[in-house]
């Protein structure tokens, strides 16, 4: 079978659209599954919307990457998108084709280079994962290339300042799609660390302020990559053989935080994609923080506890199912008061849809890691505002709370990390190290000495929880059920009082 290529589209008399020819206005830093499923997915189906012609030069961000494989097929490859929708299945596949090429800087430095001179190039999109905005002293502008991505970004953009002698339209639109907060404003930080540690000088240091634009991003699509299993099958179907099939979720948002000028200069909203374009990128963050990522750290350990291993499969058992509804629309949306009611009950369906997905067996196990600062910063907070207005504790929010304390419950450390049981069989525990410490030193606690432990350890909460009314209370209930009943009992007991309300409304 022939590789993806142009000619060989050709022969298999392919009829969708491809973008042959375009100019290269995006350098992007990241060459991985989610970028081509996400950023430049959107920037092919704008192309073919819109007639925007904008071609992609990929750049891997690590001596091991995917250019070899990328340029062998002429930059195309194929997404297949696949989801629920209204509750009914979708499957959307489509030939990706604005990346150009990729480039290995490891191997092709002064090619890379030489796109600091180009005066086509306007924006720079980057996923170098959480790790990648670092600032290492040992990063040097002589280094071909520097170690760290923001070093990468310093030397480029000199080299552009000194091409163009400092010319304003000359900066760039920078577009951070790393997982962390702030992800624009922190690259920036770390390049203008680099200007005054390389000492390039005043000018250029305001260059680069002034007039290259750092957006911070909020990225939305769960990308599940090379589907292995069913590669062959979907290479047969197509008639060649595409080393890069990428498989996704349906489901995807794009924040980017800039001026409203961007809306302009970006077609994505006339191309009718998902991409929101504001002045500040907090209240989505934090719609999807409470309510997707919130109910996700309720649910999961308790759902483990109870027998269950992926998401979808929790989703078709009733009593986690009418929990989890109960958790996200009797106890987050109620708090969440800056936001319409209709939007966020909207959300809220779409995120049924994402959890039912029947493409994705997303791990629970997976999601379980660093629980403990994930607890803190997702469901803490909610917990908080909704005793506030309230004035009583949330019932799913804190059976979650119970769950992490049980599941935590280990008897051993080993090989970084903590061994628990489920049903005489072992499973790992992993956090941070101190987190597994703590666990591991009241190993022997009762369930009231453990709750009261937990919770008055500020280390973890920022705050002693068992100065909170009715809160170890409530916990070392739910612990005693789970003791007597076993996990699934509180699903039950919770989820029917749900349906008993929703039946009454």
């Amino acid at each position: 079978m022939k590789g993806l290529s142009y000619r060989t589209l050709e022969e298999v008399g392919y009829t969708g659209y491809l973008c042959r020819q375009g100019t290269e206005r995006v350098l992007q830093f990241g060459e991985g599954n989610f970028l081509r499923a996400f950023v430049d997915y959107f920037i092919d189906i704008a192309n073919e919307k819109t007639g925007w012609g904008t071609k992609v030069v990929a750049v891997q961000p690590i001596a091991q990457g995917k250019a070899q494989e990328i340029n062998g097929q002429e930059g195309l490859y194929t997404v297949y998108l696949r989801g629920l929708e209204d509750g009914k299945k979708v499957v959307r596949k489509r030939i990706v084709s604005c990346v150009s090429k990729c480039l290995n800087p490891y191997k092709e430095y002064q090619a890379l280079m030489a796109y600091a001179a180009s005066p086509d190039l306007r924006y720079l999109v980057s996923n170098t994962t959480e790790a990648g905005i670092v600032y290492d002293r040992d990063s040097l502008p002589e280094q071909k290339p520097p170690v760290t991505f923001p070093a990468k970004v310093a030397r480029f953009l000199y080299e552009r300042y000194q091409v163009f002698d400092g010319d304003p339209a000359k900066g760039l639109v920078i577009l951070s799609c790393e997982l962390i907060d702030h992800n624009g404003e922190e690259l920036k930080r770390c390049v203008l660390e680099y200007c005054r540690q390389w000492k390039l000088g005043a000018g250029f240091e305001a260059w680069v302020k002034d007039h290259n634009l750092f957006c911070s991003t909020m990225v939305d699509r769960i990308v599940t990559g090379y589907p292995g299993a069913e590669a062959q099958a979907l290479n047969q179907e197509n008639g060649y053989e595409d080393r890069l099939l990428d498989t996704g979720e349906v489901f995807a948002v794009w924040v980017i935080e800039g001026p409203e000028t961007l809306e302009e200069e970006l077609p994505f909203r006339k191309a009718g994609l998902p991409v929101v374009i504001t002045g500040d990128c907090t209240p989505y963050k934090k719609r999807k923080v409470r309510m997707l990522n919130g109910v996700q750290t309720t649910m999961v350990l308790a759902s483990y506890l109870s027998g269950q291993d992926i998401v979808r499969r929790c989703m078709e058992d009733r009593a986690i199912d009418s929990f989890m509804k109960r958790c996200v629309y009797e106890e987050i949306i109620p708090v969440l008061t800056e936001y319409p009611r209709e939007e966020l009950e909207a959300y809220g369906r779409g995120l049924f849809d994402r959890l039912r997905n029947p493409f994705i067996d997303h791990s629970l196990l997976a999601i379980s890691l660093n629980t403990t600062a994930k607890w803190r910063a997702r469901v803490l907070p909610t917990i908080r505002e909704y005793l506030a207005l309230k004035q009583e504790l949330p019932p799913c929010l804190m059976l979650g709370f119970a769950a992490y304390l049980r599941f935590y419950h280990g008897s051993r450390l080993e090989s970084g990390a903590l061994i628990a049981q489920r049903d005489g069989q072992d499973y790992r525990i992993c956090d941070d190290q101190a987190v597994l410490d703590f666990f591991y030193a009241h190993r022997g606690d009762s369930w009231a000495e453990l709750t009261g432990a937990v919770c008055a350890n500020v280390s973890f909460w920022g705050e002693d929880l068992g100065r909170i009314p009715g809160f170890q209370k409530m916990v070392l209930e739910y612990l005693e059920l789970f003791e007597r009943e076993g996990v699934h009992r509180g699903f039950e007991i919770l989820g029917r009082q749900q349906s008993g309300r929703r039946k009454r409304t």
